[in-house]
């Protein structure tokens, strides 16, 4: 009969079991493990039969047995050599179970937002701290641009559990950040009355949110901005400060959804296909900034948010601007011609003839002007872009026959 320390046993069952999180029986099965396996090192002849031992334990005293068919087979001095071999494999195997434990009790908390502080870097991966264990971040899961650094706390979105690694993964750059921020930041939110319909992002730039509400007088957009934009303002800066988010209110017409969705642009109209998912949407020229957004980030979210690709079209794009002609004006009496305006109003800074006791006091252009002139005019004309060209005015050069154009000379006697 051996008896283990009470403190190396007893205690592991009592403490670890409930500090822990370890189920006591896990426990007790991995001591009675534990003892099995020390036996088996110190007998190594009893391979072929190991099957048939059995390890007794008294959880009351921390006594062991090992038995064989009922019959005790405990060598003497067993306990002491015992007590230290099964410390090692009590120790590793609670490990184990304890991980197994916080990978289960963690994989039902795939989906939301936990506080994280960054506890080392790992190549080129982050190891989070997340409470109870440990998490990883990848690479693809960091918002471009944003600092990290040790002991810097964060929330994160629980993604997924890598079952081959038993690792919890947990990003910053998942749509569902946002959307368990809101649920911490607004109440209407958290208790259903607002319901988040879609999150789409591209982090570090810009975000767009989706929300309606099926309760009347509620308004599912001011609930989630908050008043002078508090609540939301609390979301941008958990994603330290870099992201832009619209908050739209969601409707099951395509057609509004998609006008809603390329906001703040205004006074769309919208064309739907049902059929292929296609939208083509007609932006007053002013508002064609607003609709396409910064490299075509705001076109781009609205397709994701609503699921349709759009095409944004305009009366005025693609349309090459036309050289307006001047409007012609009869000769003043003293022989020049007065300024005259295009269609649009532009000024057309030509001046045909100037007297000649005018152009007499006028200094000629200097060399280098006419080099540039002669050189602009030789040159093959450029392929005209797609936006509009305002012709260059080539009274930036002769500033002074302007000036002298501008004034009606006395007639000649």
């Amino acid at each position: 009969m051996a008896v283990v320390q009470r403190s190396e046993f007893s205690l592991a069952l009592n403490q670890i079991a409930s500090e822990r999180g370890v189920d006591p029986q896990i426990v007790v099965d991995t001591i009675k493990g534990a003892i099995l396996a020390a036996f088996r090192k110190d007998n190594p002849g009893i391979e072929d039969e190991i099957d048939s031992y059995t390890v007794e334990l008294n959880e009351n005293t921390g006594e062991t047995k090992i038995l064989i068919e009922g019959k005790d087979v405990t060598p003497p001095g067993f306990g002491r050599i015992a007590a230290q071999t099964a410390k090692q494999v009590l120790l590793q195997k609670i490990r184990e179970k304890e991980k197994d434990a916080i990978i289960e009790e963690y994989s039902k908390r795939v989906g939301t937002v936990v506080a994280g502080m960054i506890l080392r870097f790992l190549g080129p991966n982050i190891i989070v701290d997340i409470g109870k264990a440990e998490a990883v971040i990848e690479p693809l899961d960091k918002i471009p641009n944003e600092q990290y650094f040790l002991n810097k706390k964060m929330p994160v979105y629980i993604k997924e559990i890598n079952d081959e690694k038993r690792e919890i993964l947990v990003s910053r750059s998942a749509p569902g950040l946002i959307e368990g921020l809101l649920k911490r930041e607004v109440p209407e939110v958290n208790s259903g009355s607002v319901i988040i319909k879609k999150v789409v992002r591209e982090p570090g730039n810009r975000a767009k949110i989706a929300v309606y509400s099926e309760q009347s007088g509620i308004d599912p957009v001011g609930s989630c901005v908050g008043q002078k934009g508090v609540r939301i303002q609390a979301v941008i800066n958990a994603l330290d400060g870099l992201e832009k988010i619209d908050v739209i209110q969601w409707n099951p017409d395509p057609a509004k959804m998609i006008a809603n969705a390329l906001s703040p642009a205004k006074n769309l109209k919208v064309q739907i296909n049902e059929e292929e998912k296609r939208a083509e949407v007609t932006a007053p020229r002013e508002e064609l900034p607003l609709v396409i957004g910064r490299e075509g980030q705001n076109v781009r979210l609205a397709s994701k948010l609503t699921e349709y690709n759009i095409e944004v079209d305009s009366d005025q794009i693609g349309v090459e601007a036309e050289e307006t002609p001047a409007v012609e004006v009869p000769p003043l009496d003293d022989g020049s011609t007065p300024l005259t305006t295009g269609a649009r109003g532009k000024e057309v800074s030509e001046v045909s003839k100037v007297p000649e006791a005018v152009s007499e006091a006028v200094e000629e252009p200097k060399e280098e002007g006419t080099h540039e002139k002669v050189e602009a005019e030789t040159k093959p004309k450029a392929k005209k872009s797609k936006k509009a060209k305002v012709q260059k005015d080539n009274s930036a050069k002769r500033p002074f026959l302007i000036r002298f154009a501008r004034q009606r000379l006395p007639k000649k006697n």
